[in-house]
């Protein structure tokens, strides 16, 4: 099939200058974005399509959803961040498909975007393991719409505990229960506790706050699976300490408006979050290519779907091997070698230079806090744990936030926090 749609085909969207390689980027997270960060340079024309205006910063996605940071801290618009690059064109869309033969990235409202190079960077999702039903009772944490509507139903319960007079209901209202012992959930229940006992009660006339109960539920026998057991040993006794109750070796059998049944038993809870899992957006339907049972598709060695060399897959869209045999995690420092490899292969395919041989992933450590003063950090044969650890979590994620005007509000967000105990986003916005 020809590269260019015929007369009776949908409107199609070009990128730039005729004659010049089109690569296309779906997804601004941050292998799309390293992607187009490292074809700087090169005789392209980029287009870079997403269903959001801004790239966010997942990993303190959880602070906006427990009133630490507001959401301006954590996300920037993506025309601002390729202000500089007018190679690069941004489209606000969602995509419906990809069309393979014809070489075009198919939108929902009909147009087509044709590519020469395509990268799929396009996420994930939440998994509920065949309960999407349970969807609208426990919400994910992915986006900051996720984010928001959470801070939203967290503050909500607080203020609805505090007018009800049924002890019944009002100890419903003032249970909290986080599914998922990954660093979500564990970050998530560590935070939501200390609003309860540390930064809400002074707030509050007719509750005593610290009467909250935060439940963390876990399938498997111990927290933080991908880190050293003596860290995932410390992380329950932090959380503890905070005063979440910790459930290890329990599945969730119900959830519902009403709460939960895990273990056989039944609790009344009218906050229930999920951080039990994710699933790979559907691009792998959209190439009829080879997935694992998370939906990410099996890339090549070089991060190239099998049987199109001219199509890329990064971050949580694939799954590849690291050196050690198992599959690199779905983590930033990932997403971002593997779009950083891309736009280096791209580049050297356009000079017809030698390929840069198949991708090495570097793993650089897992992170995860619990609460204001403590954290994990496993660095392999370096372990820490508590406030040294916690203040470089800190560190290294100031770090990577995007302008300063960001590293110095979250800094300031943070030692208010630090020391006063209080948390300065904590707005009821949006929604009914």
């Amino acid at each position: 099939m020809s590269d260019q749609p015929s007369a009776s085909s949908p409107p199609t969207t070009a990128s730039g200058a005729a004659g010049r390689p089109r690569v296309v980027v779906v997804g601004g997270g941050f292998g799309g974005l390293e992607a187009i960060n490292r074809l700087k340079g090169a005789d392209v024309d980029i287009t870079l399509i997403d269903q959001r205006n801004h790239h966010l910063f997942q990993p303190l996605l959880y602070q906006v959803a427990t009133a630490s940071l507001a959401t301006s801290e954590i996300a920037w618009p993506i025309r601002y961040l390729l202000r500089d690059r007018p190679e690069v064109s941004t489209l606000l869309a969602t995509v419906s498909g990809v069309d393979t033969g014809a070489r075009e990235v198919l939108l929902e409202d009909g147009a087509r975007v044709p590519y020469d190079f395509l990268v799929l960077a396009t996420g994930a999702r939440h998994a509920y393991f065949g309960h999407d039903d349970w969807m609208p009772h426990a919400p994910g944490l992915k986006t900051l719409e996720d984010a928001t509507m959470i801070r939203r139903r967290i503050l909500l319960a607080f203020e609805h505990a505090e007018r009800e007079t049924d002890p019944r209901r009002q100890a419903a209202l003032l249970t909290f229960v986080v599914i998922g012992g990954g660093p979500t959930g564990v970050e998530l229940a560590g935070t939501i506790a200390e609003m309860a006992h540390v930064t809400l009660p002074p707030d509050f006339r007719r509750i005593d706050t610290r009467r909250a109960r935060v439940l963390l539920i876990e399938g498997g026998q111990r927290l933080l699976s991908a880190f050293d057991p003596s860290l995932s040993a410390y992380a329950k006794q932090a959380l503890e300490k905070l005063g979440v109750e910790v459930m290890l070796g329990q599945s969730v059998s119900e959830c519902s408006a009403q709460g939960v049944v895990f273990g056989g038993t039944r609790l009344e809870a009218d906050t229930v979050l999920w951080g039990a899992g994710v699933r790979a957006s559907p691009a792998a339907e959209w190439l009829g290519a080879n997935a694992d049972r998370a939906g990410r598709v099996l890339v090549e060695p070089d991060l190239t779907v099998p049987g199109h060399p001219e199509i890329y897959a990064v971050g949580d869209t694939v799954s590849i091997a690291g050196p050690d045999g198992a599959p690199v995690p779905g983590i930033a420092p990932a997403a971002k070698q593997q779009g950083r490899y891309v736009g280096g292969a791209i580049k050297a395919r356009l000079r017809g230079e030698p390929s840069p041989g198949p991708f090495r992933y570097k793993h650089s450590g897992n992170l995860a806090t619990i609460g204001k003063r403590k954290a994990v950090i496993d660095f392999g044969r370096i372990k820490l744990r508590g406030p040294l650890a916690w203040w470089i979590w800190g560190i290294a994620h100031i770090y990577f936030l995007i302008g300063m005007r960001n590293r110095l509000s979250v800094a300031l967000s943070w030692l208010w926090i630090h020391t006063r105990g209080q948390r300065s986003a904590r707005l009821i916005t949006q929604g009914k």
